[in-house]
């Protein structure tokens, strides 16, 4: 496989161990910035150009062709440790096709890397979200009512539930295909084009179609952990209160840390269950109708806000580095009311919320106010957020190319 590689400064402490974050955008920086402000050398290896490529903590920014197949990926990942000398050192996915392929391969990386991603019996409990929702329904943990369809035959039993989402078991293929999470649909008529057009993009048993649950991003809640030995390590709450789209919300654009404790429970009992260790982050929706916390999905990865943790205190891809090297570090806990931003989306997301008439001028500044990091900008490495706005339309173009991979 083709490997061309960027390096802006030599390398020095050859013997130290060091990380190789696979996926260089911004949830991707926040752990180059989280390791390398430490001295820690940091490697990216990412199939298309990526903002971590300018940042000052960066070692080294590997590009390969590929790394949605998962076999590709694996030897896209040994080829890049053995032609740099990488060995023991801890690797970190961004993506959930990554966390799948080093969970299928997990025997074969861990000859070579630290591995942070645990074996296949854990990681299809999230993977595909028809195990998540059987889990949580024997664990007594509230979550939307879905159903599987196998055929548009069946699709006459939920006009009298619409409104409704088609969303897909395995968000891989179709969010790559449509850019989208899920799809509401309001009438018969959308029911069957919806239907329709998912299934030319995925399986008809990976197919879901699940209750909407009432309200938008404030009721959507993040319990973000560091787990180890059955039990959470260090954690935050978060909850989404700008997201796009509104409803069903592909990416947060403003995150602030909350106090949940009900969620906390949950969380942690499901995350036993599978016997997972790592970081994770499990969200959840308040359902308005009945008060109750539905579990909605599990990232076993690095999530798009971890960053937010070094905000307040729990450093999320440290504490997984400091555990894969056997330091001691003490348990931390979120402090409420502490904003993450990303100025990029956040803008118009904000303009249209304001147009509608959901948020007033005055939150929306109390808001920016709370916010303590950025997702992209630091005052201390800042050459990633001037490109990221200046690459734009390159960005803009590689997601368009992207859905008709």
């Amino acid at each position: 496989m083709a490997v061309q590689t960027q390096s802006k400064k030599p390398v020095t402490g050859q013997h130290q161990v060091g990380a190789l974050v696979v996926g260089g955008d911004h949830p991707g920086l926040a752990i180059v910035r989280s390791l390398g402000r430490r001295g820690i050398p940091v490697y990216v290896l990412d199939d298309k150009h990526c903002v971590s490529v300018y940042s000052r903590y960066a070692t080294r920014v590997v590009r390969v062709r590929d790394l949605r197949d998962p076999q590709r990926t694996v030897d896209a990942v040994l080829e890049t440790g053995l032609r740099y000398g990488l060995q023991d050192w801890v690797l970190f996915p961004t993506r959930d096709e990554t966390v799948m392929a080093f969970s299928l391969y997990r025997d074969q990386l861990a000859e070579f890397y630290r591995v942070t991603t645990p074996d296949w019996e854990s990681i299809q409990h999230v993977w595909d979200k028809t195990n998540t929702y059987r889990l949580a329904e024997k664990l007594g943990i509230p979550a939307p009512k879905t159903w599987s369809v196998q055929s548009k035959d069946e699709l006459p039993f939920f006009y009298s539930k619409l409104p409704l989402a088609i969303k897909p078991a395995v968000k891989e293929n179709f969010f790559y295909a449509t850019g989208a999470k899920a799809w509401r649909v309001e009438t018969r008529e959308q029911l069957h084009e919806r239907f329709d057009a998912a299934a030319q993009n995925i399986k008809l048993s990976e197919i879901m179609i699940q209750e909407i649950i009432p309200g938008d991003g404030d009721r959507q809640l993040s319990y973000c952990v560091f787990f180890r030995e059955g039990r959470a390590h260090s954690s935050l709450t978060a909850k989404r209160l700008r997201q796009h789209p509104r409803e069903f919300g592909r990416a947060a654009s403003y995150v602030e840390t909350a106090d949940v404790p009900e969620i906390e429970e949950l969380s942690q009992r499901f995350l036993q269950a599978i016997n997972f260790y790592g970081i994770a982050e499990v969200e959840f929706k308040q359902d308005s109708r009945d008060g109750q916390y539905k579990l909605l999905d599990v990232n076993a990865r690095a999530w798009g806000f971890h960053g937010l943790g070094q905000a307040v205190g729990v450093d999320f891809p440290y504490l997984m580095y400091a555990d894969q090297l056997g330091y001691d570090v003490e348990p931390c806990r979120g402090r409420a009311g502490v904003g993450w931003l990303r100025l990029l989306t956040d803008t118009p997301v904000a303009l249209m919320e304001m147009m509608r008439g959901h948020l007033t001028i005055g939150s929306y500044v109390q808001s920016i106010r709370r916010a303590k990091t950025e997702s992209v900008f630091s005052w201390g490495d800042p050459l990633p957020s001037i490109a990221e706005f200046a690459l734009l339309p390159y960005f803009l173009r590689n997601k368009l190319m992207n859905k008709k991979l």
